[in-house]
């Protein structure tokens, strides 16, 4: 928003890569910044989309070879297609939760290039889908759906898996750090680039890193909202951001006592 010379920007959620399906990042020079920060603390650093697509390959196809169904938790709408989008369908079939699938079909209507994929019917048998790639939203992960789907290796695609605890209270047998949202470093790179005079902090670790902004000389404030980041549903976010501000502080007093 632009009034009498003055440039607003709100970010909403934004990360940096490009992910082949949504439009690329725009940065906006601007005055006054208001940026997310669910991803706020030097803990979260991202891996190339990549790399981690190319452990998801690697984890299903060592599945496949031992007879095992791979489920792996997704968004409904934005990772479960990016990850669709990146997978490797020479592996073998894809399933996808109806959630997911409905999605799915409004990406192929407005022209995105989606591997092929089956709908998951109560029809199907356990037999359907062993060694086959299933992706569900977390709500169906340890539900009633999917425990009829047989023998499973359970995989989470989140920023959250970057903290040691995640996968185990989550049940999950492999964690997958995959995150719609900028790490610190895309954060702090966007917010310089952008010149911004004055940043508001929203939406996550809105303390440390509004503090961290204000240290480093760039002026910030603390914008409360009613919203959460990134989280699973039903999980305890609290617990998360707890256990990462933990973390953080481990691995500076470890950063220290190298230096020393």
């Amino acid at each position: 928003m632009e009034y009498k010379g003055e440039v607003w920007v709100a970010s909403g959620d934004y990360k940096t890569e490009s992910d082949g399906l949504c439009e690329d990042f725009e940065l906006v020079p601007c005055h006054k910044f208001i940026t997310e920060s669910t991803f706020g603390l030097p803990i979260f650093k991202w891996e190339k989309e990549a790399s981690v697509l190319a452990e998801i390959n690697d984890w299903w196809a060592q599945n496949r070879k031992d007879g095992i169904c791979s489920i792996i938790s997704a968004y409904s709408l934005g990772k479960a297609q990016r990850i669709l989008h990146g997978v490797n369908d020479e592996i073998g079939e894809i399933y996808c939760h109806g959630a997911v699938e409905n999605i799915n079909e409004v990406f192929r209507n407005q022209g995105a290039k989606l591997t092929a994929t089956k709908r998951v019917t109560k029809e199907m048998k356990k037999a359907d889908f062993a060694g086959k790639l299933i992706i569900a939203p977390p709500s169906a992960i340890n539900s009633a759906w999917s425990k009829k789907l047989g023998p499973t290796s359970v995989g989470m695609a989140s920023g959250w898996m970057r903290l040691r605890g995640a996968r185990r209270r989550r049940g999950a047998d492999r964690g997958f750090i995959l995150s719609d949202h900028a790490d610190w470093d895309g954060l702090n790179k966007v917010i310089k680039e952008t010149g911004a005079e004055k940043v508001f902090v929203t939406h996550g670790y809105i303390d440390s890193f509004s503090k961290w902004l204000n240290e480093t000389g760039i002026p910030a404030e603390i914008v409360q909202t009613n919203f959460q980041g990134e989280q699973v549903e039903g999980e305890q976010v609290d617990e998360e951001q707890a256990e990462a501000s933990k973390e953080t502080k481990e691995e500076i007093s470890d950063d220290q006592n190298k230096q020393k």
